[in-house]
C-alpha cells in the first residue's frame, strides 16, 4: 500500500497544473493517468491568454514550446456569411500532445509521483482520507483526492453522477492538418447540427476540431460520410477539406459529450477541468478553465486543507471546505457555462446562426461582450 498527501486522478491540464502547483509547495502528490505521454486528445487546442501569468509562475512558457499567438476571430454560417473581428485578450494555439507532455516532465522534476498507463478502478472515503484501488492491484491512500479525468470516464459511473442520466447528443472529432490559413486567426465555421474550429499550433500545423450530432453520424454511417454530407456543406470547410493535407491516419473521436451541469465535489473528491463542468467548445475556453479551476483547488487545499502543516482536517471542516470550493468554482465559471449553453443553442441551426452572425457583424461591441462573458481576466 502506498501513501500520499494528494492523489490526482487524470493527467490533463487541470490535473497536471494542480499537481505542479502543489509539488512546488512541498506537498506529496501522486498523479495517475491511464495513458502514457505524449498522446493526442480531442480538443480545440486554443488557450486564452488569461492563463499566461499563472503558467509562467509555474515555470511554463508555451511560446518556448512553439505556441502560436492568436488575436483574430472568424465566424461563418452555413450559407457562407462571415464575420471577421479582433479577439479580445487573445490566446495561443498549442497541441495537447506537446503541452501535456511538457507539464508531465515538469511535474516529475518537481517531485510528483507520476503513474502512467495506470487506471483508477475505485476511490472511496476511508478514515481521514481516501483509498484508491488501481488496475494493477495497488492500493493508494491519500489525505485528499482530486478528479481530473475529463469529459466522461468509468469513475463517473462508479460514483453515480447524475449527469449520466441525461441523454447526450454530440460527438467530437479532431485532426491535425497542413493548410493555408492565417497563423494569427481562429475560425469557427458552422454547419447543420454543429460547428468546426480551425487554428494554428506548433510547427506550422493546424488543429481542426468539430462537434456534430451523434444522430447525424449514425445516419451517415461513418465519420468520412458525415464530413462529406454534412460538415462540408459549409463552403469554407469544403475548401479546407479539399485543399489541406490531413496528418492523421484516422481522426481522434470522442462520443457522449455532455454539457449538462455537474457537481464540483462528489463523495468527497474535488473535481477540476471537464470533470467539474464542460463549457461548449465554441467558446474556446475549456483549457483555460481547467487550469484556473486547478489553481483554485490547489490554493484552497494549501491555505485551509492542512497540507503544509501535514495535518488532517475534521469531517466537519472537510465538508465546509467542500462547500466553499463548489461555491467559489461556480462564482468563477457559472456565467461562462450559462453563456456557452445559450450560444450552443444558436450555433449549428441554420436560421439562428444566420441571425446571430448578422447581428454580430452589425454590432462589433456585442461580439466583444459575448467573448468576455465566456472568458476571464488574466490570473497569477
Amino acid at each position: 500500500m502506498s501513501v500520499t498527501q494528494v492523489a490526482i486522478i487524470g493527467g490533463g491540464l487541470g490535473g497536471l497544473t494542480t499537481a505542479l502547483r502543489l509539488a512546488r509547495e512541498g506537498v506529496e502528490v501522486t498523479l495517475i493517468e491511464k495513458k502514457a505521454y505524449p498522446f493526442h486528445k480531442v480538443c480545440g487546442e486554443y488557450v486564452s491568454n488569461e492563463t499566461l501569468p499563472y503558467l509562467r509562475r509555474l515555470g511554463v512558457d508555451p511560446f518556448e514550446l512553439g505556441a502560436v499567438p492568436i488575436s483574430q476571430l472568424t465566424v461563418s454560417a452555413k450559407s457562407g456569411r462571415r464575420l471577421d473581428a479582433a479577439l479580445p485578450l487573445g490566446g495561443f494555439g498549442i497541441s495537447r500532445y506537446r503541452l501535456d507532455a511538457h507539464l508531465a516532465e515538469r511535474c516529475r522534476a518537481a517531485g510528483v509521483q507520476l503513474l502512467t498507463s495506470e487506471r483508477v478502478e475505485s476511490v472511496q472515503q476511508s478514515g481521514a482520507g481516501f483509498e484508491l484501488t488501481l488496475q494493477s492491484g495497488t492500493t493508494l491512500t491519500a489525505q485528499w483526492a482530486l478528479g481530473s479525468w475529463g469529459k466522461r470516464e468509468l469513475l463517473d459511473q462508479r460514483l453515480s453522477r447524475p449527469f449520466l442520466t441525461q441523454r447526450t447528443g454530440y460527438v467530437g472529432v479532431k485532426y491535425h492538418i497542413a493548410t493555408d490559413f492565417a497563423a494569427d486567426r481562429i475560425a469557427l465555421h458552422n454547419f447543420s447540427g454543429g460547428y468546426c474550429g480551425l487554428s494554428r499550433i506548433e510547427e506550422g500545423r493546424y488543429c481542426l476540431c468539430y462537434l456534430a450530432r451523434r444522430d447525424d453520424l449514425r445516419r451517415a454511417g461513418s465519420v468520412q460520410a458525415l464530413e462529406a454530407n454534412v460538415v462540408r456543406q459549409n463552403k469554407f470547410l469544403d475548401t479546407v477539406w479539399a485543399e489541406s493535407d490531413f496528418l492523421y491516419d484516422k481522426p481522434e473521436v470522442i462520443n457522449e459529450i455532455s454539457f449538462a451541469p455537474k457537481e464540483q465535489v462528489v463523495q468527497g473528491v474535488w473535481l477540476v477541468g471537464d470533470a467539474a463542468g464542460l463549457i461548449t467548445p465554441l467558446c474556446g475556453n475549456g483549457m483555460a478553465m481547467a487550469i484556473r479551476g486547478g489553481r483554485l483547488a490547489a490554493d484552497l487545499l494549501l491555505e485551509q486543507g492542512g497540507l503544509k502543516a501535514k495535518t488532517s482536517p475534521s469531517r466537519t471542516e472537510r465538508t465546509a471546505l467542500e462547500h466553499f470550493y463548489s461555491s467559489k468554482w461556480r462564482q468563477l465559471f457559472g456565467t461562462r457555462l450559462w453563456a456557452g449553453r445559450r450560444l450552443q443553442a444558436l450555433m449549428g441551426r441554420s436560421a439562428p446562426t444566420e441571425f446571430a452572425v448578422g447581428l454580430l457583424v452589425a454590432s462589433p461591441a456585442l461580439l466583444q461582450r459575448v467573448v468576455r462573458l465566456t472568458h476571464g481576466e488574466p490570473f497569477a
